[in-house]
């Protein structure tokens, strides 16, 4: 997996992946012009997209009606060091399951890459590239 991150001017980015690319910005307080969503609100919608996807999943291989499931994600901006945390996913189904299928979709919500990912920390290596090393790997 790659992802492209490039600067477009003030606080604002293009990402790109594969044949995809979306807006980071900043809020107009913090000096963009809120044309996409932060870094942080871009991570609440990677967990909350998985999670979903992860309990639709789970309805789809039960033949059970997956219109309608909606995930929400909140967490709190935490300090020392400045950091999200506190996570909660909200999972709602519009459809009534038994105690049997919302263990299911719990277990299954709990299987998300990504919340597994945020569990158990990934080691994070920062390379930088100056002059001509940058020019070469743009």
């Amino acid at each position: 997996m790659e992802v492209k991150v490039t600067h477009l001017d003030q606080v604002k980015f293009a990402i790109h992946s594969r044949s995809h690319s979306i807006l980071c910005d900043q809020p107009q307080e913090n000096g963009g012009e809120d044309s996409g969503m932060t870094p942080p609100e871009l991570l609440l919608a990677s967990l909350g997209s998985c999670a979903a996807f992860y309990a639709v999943q789970y309805f789809k291989t039960r033949n059970l009606d997956d219109r309608g499931v909606e995930v929400s994600v909140t967490a709190d901006k935490l300090k020392q060091p400045a950091r999200i945390g506190n996570f909660r996913i909200h999972v709602s189904c519009p459809v009534a399951l038994t105690e049997e299928q919302e263990q299911g979709v719990m277990r299954s919500v709990h299987h998300c890459l990504v919340h597994n990912t945020l569990l158990a920390p990934p080691e994070i290596k920062i390379e930088l590239a100056v002059g001509e090393a940058a020019l070469q790997r743009g």
